[in-house]
């Protein structure tokens, strides 16, 4: 198989390449990358004429949901939702039923993953069932498959343990991934404690419980001298205390999510539970706070933390699960918010949707050059379009952006040389 793209604008961040280009894929690899190609036993040939070319987008925090929870979700419909938005590799969070906390589990992923149109890649637990008790088998994870570990959706509480499980988890070959959260700050808190919390009388969720466990992880990475990945960073304090700390020479990199630079928890005014995420929506101040971060390079990588609930388990406002989905809107908000107007150039937003994710996850890709494999990304930056909820491929619909005109569309995407999402 043979698919020439023709005419594109082509940004390659991580070899430092961003101009018009032509591309030939042959048997799903890069086989030519180059100005004025000609392709004669091209199968397929697209004109990318006023389109971007791009490495395919890594999210290295989703939530498939399977096993166990596939009315949310499932594997399938993930990557499907994944593809409509550019994601061609995807990170899966172990907090499904049962948890990914042994090895028997990680092959099931592995094994359905096979049938996904996006590549997957498994999250293990550090804790056994997320209890916070006793370490997973690293190396058994690992082996089976896994390329990182995280018990996200709760903190680990106890630092010693903590500490045990960023060594054990680096000889592993596994990057340990926090989800920066005291519960017992928390208290039951379901938005972000503030005005808005106060005005409708609804227990708040302090913005302390995530500046203590972030300071505390990246005093233990810098103690150890270990590496820490801080999950969707949403606070002013925590991009502060990991600027400094990655300043100093901390081995710490995080990352964020769209809703933390573009909604505040205004949105909550509607009492509508699709804004409700965990870290919650902060204030203006948080978002102008992490666009800095964005802009200054402090952030490593954008996400969505993809995280699928059925409307049923939405309707109630103060009784629903806390997360959105997003890995249809991640490119055009990202594209909305920091490209259009003028914060951030394309060749940024590559490195930090398509390079880094996989640098930090030792995953292969990203680049477009001779010999890479063919997983890219093809957009139009300037096509708007307006999200509709019932149109996304996600089994559940609980975006945050429902309603938006996003700047920014997902024509194509291929995986392995083949075009496994077309916009018509």
């Amino acid at each position: 198989m043979v698919l020439f793209l023709k005419n594109g604008y082509v940004v390659d961040s991580a070899n430092n390449f961003e101009g018009k280009a032509d591309i030939v894929i042959k048997d799903g690899e890069i086989l030519k990358i180059g100005k004025r190609l000609s392709c004669s036993k091209a199968d397929r040939t697209i004109d990318c004429k006023g389109l971007t070319v791009i490495p395919g987008i890594c999210d290295m925090h989703v939530h498939f949901r399977d096993p166990g929870q596939t009315h949310k979700e499932d594997i399938i419909t993930g990557g499907e939702a994944a593809v409509a938005g550019g994601v061609t590799a995807v990170a899966c969070m172990p907090n499904t039923t049962p948890a990914v906390d042994n090895a028997e589990t990680v092959k099931y992923i592995v094994e359905k993953a096979k049938q996904s149109k996006t590549k997957i890649y498994p999250v293990g637990c550090i804790t056994k069932g997320l209890k916070g008790e006793e370490l997973c088998d690293f190396e058994e994870l690992r082996n089976a498959g896994c390329v990182a570990v995280s018990d996200d959706g709760r903190p680990v509480k106890n630092a010693k343990l903590m500490a045990r499980a960023m060594v054990k988890a680096h000889y592993a070959g596994l990057k340990v991934i926090s989800h920066c959260e005291d519960l017992d700050i928390i208290d039951g808190g379901i938005m972000n404690s503030g005005k808005v919390s106060k005005e409708l009388g609804v227990p708040g969720m302090h913005r302390l419980s995530e500046d203590i466990i972030t300071s505390r992880e990246i005093t233990l990475a810098t103690d150890l001298e270990m590496p820490i990945h801080i999950a969707h960073v949403s606070t002013i304090q925590s991009m502060s205390n990991i600027r400094v700390a990655s300043r100093y020479g901390t081995m710490v990199t995080c990352e964020t999510c769209p809703h933390y630079f573009m909604l505040t928890d205004e949105k909550l005014r509607t009492r509508d539970a699709d804004y409700r995420m965990n870290p919650p929506l902060r204030t203006m101040d948080d978002v102008r706070a992490i666009t800095e971060g964005i802009c200054d390079g402090t952030i490593d990588c954008i996400v969505t933390d993809h995280a699928p609930h059925s409307a049923e388990e939405k309707a109630d406002f103060l009784k629903a699960p806390n997360g959105v989905v997003g890995l249809e809107t991640s490119l055009a908000a990202t594209l909305t918010a920091l490209y259009h107007t003028g914060k951030v150039k394309l060749s940024r937003i590559v490195a930090m949707m398509c390079v880094n994710p996989r640098k930090i996850l030792a995953l292969p890709g990203g680049s477009l050059q001779a010999g890479d494999v063919a997983d890219i990304c093809i957009f139009d930056p300037n096509e708007e379009w307006k999200v509709v909820p019932e149109k996304l491929h996600s089994k559940s619909k609980n975006t945050c952006f429902k309603g938006k005109v996003l700047k920014g569309r997902v024509k194509y995407t291929i995986v392995d040389g083949e075009v496994v999402y077309e916009d018509k």
